[in-house]
Formats: C-alpha cells, sequence, structure tokens
C-alpha cells in the first residue's frame, strides 16, 4: 500500500500536467475558431491582417500557465475527492476558470495588450470548461471501473461503532466507486470476531496501537459514541502518533441535525449550528440584495403590461378589488402583507386565514384558474421584493396559524425564517407546492438555505421558467 501513496503522488503529478495541457489545447483551439473556422459569422468576420497572428496569441502562454498553474493548486482540485458529486466539481471547474478569465485581463491589462479578441477570450473559456468537464467525466468512469476491479482502494479503519459508524458503511457499501475497503472496527462493546453490517470487529480500543502496526492503513475514522468522548484526546494522539491521515465523524446526529461549519473566532474554534452564508457574511447579504433590486426592477418592466392586462380582465370579471393582501411570516419571524392578484371571491377573513385551497376549489374565480395554474397571480410579489419582505429566491412564505401548527410538528421548520422568503425556490422548481408534503419542502429549503450561492439563485429563477411557472399542484 506504501507503493500506491507513491503512485497516487504520481497521479496527481499527471493530473496536473493533463490539467495544463488541456489549456494549451482549448487556447489553440480557440484561436482556429475565432479566426479561421467561424469567420462566415459576421461578428467573427476578420480579414487576415486585422488581428494578432498565432505565433503571437500563443506566445503568451507563457505568462497565462504560470498563473493557471496556481488557480489549480490553490483551489482543492487535487485533493481527494472520491464521495464528492457532480455538480460542486462541475461548479469548482467554472469557478476557476473564472479566476483564470480574470487573471488574463489583469495580465492583458498590465502589459497593455488591447488587440486581443474579446471574442477569443469567451470561447476559450467556454472550451476550457467543457475540456476539463469532458476529461474528469472520462478519468471518474475510468477510477470507477478500476475500483470495481479492486484497484485504487483506501484501507479504512473505524476507531469506535456508533450510528454514525453505522451511516458511514452504509454508504461506503452503497458507493463501491468511491473506492474505500473498510478493514475492520475496534470498540469496546462488541465482540472482537463477530461482523456487523458485514465489517469484522477486530478489536477494541485498547488494541489501537496494535492494529495501527499490524495494518497499513491509508486512513483513520474516529467513529466512536458520545459517551466515549472521554478518551478522545487519548485516540486522537494514538492516531497522530502513527502518522496516518485521520478524520473525526461526530456522533451529534440527535443534537445537531445539520452539517455544522467552524468559526475562527481568534484562535478559539466556533461550531455554528447550521451554516447559513446569507447570516455569516454581509457581503453575500449584499449580492443577494442587489440581485433582487437589479432583476427586479428588470422583471417588473418586463412584466407590467401583462400585469395590467390581468388586472382588466379581473376587474371585469369579478367584483372585488384587483388585489389582496395576506399576512404572511417572513423574515426573523416577523409578520408582512404579501400581495397576489385576486383569483378567488371574496371570503370571510377567518376562514381565509386557515383554509387550503383544494382541487376544483369552487371559490376560484375562471381567471383566478388560469392564474393560478401558471403562477401570474404571484407577480405582485414584485413589489414585496422590492420593498424588502421578499426575495426573488427562498423559502414560501406561510400564513401565521400554519406557521404556529407546523413548528411544533416538524422539525426545524422554523430555520427557513432565518432568510427572506422568495416567489420561488428550490423546493418548487422540484415539484413541492401547493397541496405537497411540508416535511420534503422543508428538506428543500433547508438544503437552499446551507447551500446558498448568486449562481444557485440563477439556477432556480432559470428552472423557474421552465418547470416553475405551471404546476400540477396549483390550483
Amino acid at each position: 500500500m506504501g507503493m500506491i501513496k507513491n503512485h497516487q503522488k504520481t497521479l496527481n503529478r499527471i493530473h496536473v500536467v493533463i490539467d495544463l495541457v488541456l489549456v494549451v489545447v482549448a487556447y489553440a483551439l480557440s484561436y482556429g475558431f475565432r479566426f479561421l473556422w467561424l469567420r462566415w459569422i459576421p461578428i467573427f468576420d476578420k480579414q487576415p491582417g486585422t488581428y494578432l497572428d498565432f505565433g503571437v496569441y500563443m506566445s503568451y502562454l507563457w505568462f497565462i500557465l504560470p498563473g493557471y498553474l496556481i488557480i489549480l493548486l490553490t483551489n482543492g482540485v487535487y485533493r481527494p475527492q472520491r464521495s464528492n458529486g457532480r455538480f460542486l466539481e462541475i461548479m469548482r471547474i467554472v469557478r476557476i476558470n473564472i479566476i483564470g478569465m480574470f487573471y488574463i485581463m489583469a495580465l492583458l491589462f498590465l502589459i497593455k495588450e488591447m488587440n486581443i479578441s474579446r471574442w477569443f477570450l469567451v470561447i476559450f473559456f467556454l472550451l476550457n470548461v467543457f475540456l476539463e468537464l469532458a476529461y474528469r467525466f472520462v478519468l471518474r468512469r475510468t477510477l470507477r471501473k478500476i475500483r470495481k476491479e479492486g484497484y485504487n482502494i483506501k484501507h479504512v479503519l473505524l476507531v469506535g461503532y456508533s450510528r454514525t459508524a453505522e451511516g458511514l458503511i452504509d454508504r461506503m457499501m452503497a458507493n463501491p466507486h468511491w473506492g474505500y475497503h473498510i478493514i475492520g472496527i475496534l470498540d469496546d462493546m462488541m465482540e472482537t470476531g463477530t461482523r456487523y453490517k458485514g465489517i469484522p470487529v477486530i478489536g477494541t480500543l485498547e488494541t489501537l496501537e496494535q492494529q495501527l502496526d499490524d495494518y497499513d492503513l491509508d486512513e483513520i475514522n474516529i467513529t466512536m459514541k458520545m459517551e466515549d468522548y472521554t478518551r478522545l484526546a487519548e485516540i486522537v494522539a494514538k492516531c497522530e502518533k502513527s502518522g496516518v491521515h485521520t478524520k473525526f465523524l461526530p456522533d451529534y446526529q440527535d443534537i445537531i441535525p445539520t452539517i455544522p461549519y467552524m468559526e475562527d473566532l481568534e484562535g478559539l474554534p466556533v461550531v455554528h449550528i447550521r451554516k447559513v452564508p446569507l447570516s455569516s457574511s454581509e457581503l453575500n447579504r449584499f449580492i443577494k440584495r442587489g440581485m433582487d433590486l437589479i432583476l427586479g426592477v428588470l422583471a417588473l418592466i418586463i412584466a407590467a403590461i401583462p400585469m395590467l392586462i390581468v388586472a382588466i380582465i379581473i376587474k371585469c370579471t369579478s367584483k372585488g378589488p384587483v388585489l389582496y393582501t395576506q399576512k404572511r411570516v417572513g423574515f426573523r419571524n416577523k409578520e408582512f402583507l404579501m400581495y397576489k392578484f385576486r383569483s378567488m371571491e371574496i371570503q370571510e377573513e377567518e376562514k381565509e386565514k386557515t383554509e387550503w385551497t383544494t382541487f376544483k376549489d369552487p371559490r376560484v374565480t375562471p381567471i383566478g384558474k388560469f392564474i393560478r395554474k401558471t403562477s401570474i397571480d404571484e407577480l405582485p410579489q414584485l413589489w414585496n421584493v422590492l420593498k424588502g419582505d421578499m426575495s426573488l429566491v427562498g423559502p414560501r412564505p406561510e400564513r401565521p396559524f400554519y406557521v404556529e401548527k407546523f413548528k411544533e410538528e416538524i422539525p426545524r421548520y422554523m430555520v427557513k425564517h432565518q432568510v427572506r422568503p422568495g416567489m420561488t425556490g428550490w423546493a418548487q422548481v422540484n415539484g413541492y407546492r401547493g397541496d405537497t408534503s411540508i416535511r420534503k419542502r422543508i428538506d428543500y429549503d433547508l438544503y437552499y438555505i446551507e447551500n446558498w450561492t448568486p449562481g444557485f439563485d440563477l439556477l432556480i429563477m432559470f428552472l423557474t421558467v421552465f418547470k416553475g411557472f405551471i404546476n400540477k399542484n396549483a390550483y
């Protein structure tokens, strides 16, 4: 296994070289696309002599490649990522290439080179992202095949048996392509020689040092029960002494039902119960609010005429106001008035507070059925967005009556109020709106809250256009 570790270092070096080769290939192909093969497109139609030749473009690679090497090495591309999903890998590659573009533009500014084609840079960005993702797709498939045949495997020891250990074993067994092989379990409460979930118990915690001498391990996972944490310092010291890479998987599911994150408070580690990017960063809040204001104004301009037409039809086809307001619970549990186009007949206030809209609800007007199905009735909430009551994207707000009900029935329900509610959200584009599972909706809301990025918001808005407006559960 020592040989395998050395091979891993060699493979990482090859990985770096291939990435740099792909940069060169994408760069050269971009020149061909921009100036040779796509000249039939009017915006690319340039006569020879009016642009820098191939040799000049390629000479800049002497400065570009070192920058890309540093960017690749400092952005976690070559760390072990056996269990990471494809979405994270895609986001990482896109981020690296965005940083790369800023580096190239800064470089061109410093050397006062103004004759590099902007379209060339766009093509290079897109082509490099494509080639790197294609390479990693092929690499991932190849590694899966190799690991299924028993190669490129990491040998792991579990120290302690707990719910965390059970969850880890289940995940590793369900994903053999991760390439982990659990040598065995050490635990004081389990009989040596028995098997749990197919993994042998090879000793007690007292035998840890002996087991570290007997096995050539790639990784140690400390998965002790919380009641055994009095021995944690001793166990960690023994693992560190062995020199084997050690991970600590805390057994806190019954106490902290989420993925916390650490903050360094001048050397004092602080564990946050829940990671909420929009609460932990002033910059994130500024970006989020800026997107809401800019895109909200644009959406209001685009939707102005359709909204006017809908308002006229509502006024002409039923009695009552065009708009109606309804109390909802929003950011930090504060109530606000949410605006909607009126889609139902006027009803008693007390009934309206506590009754769901049902399938073929007789209270819904003819035009109301259409605007609810297409979500046009939600457009006045753009005003809520501009006021700051809501965001374009976020968990959907609920009426106070149901908030009081759900917070007692559904774990973690109130966490959604740590961010502004949205006109659309991750739950909605995944089909959870209307009369659907509240628990599932909260799961999606929590995922959004803990994984927010500007790009995630843009993805949800994009999906809303294609699958979020019209929904079978909206009636």
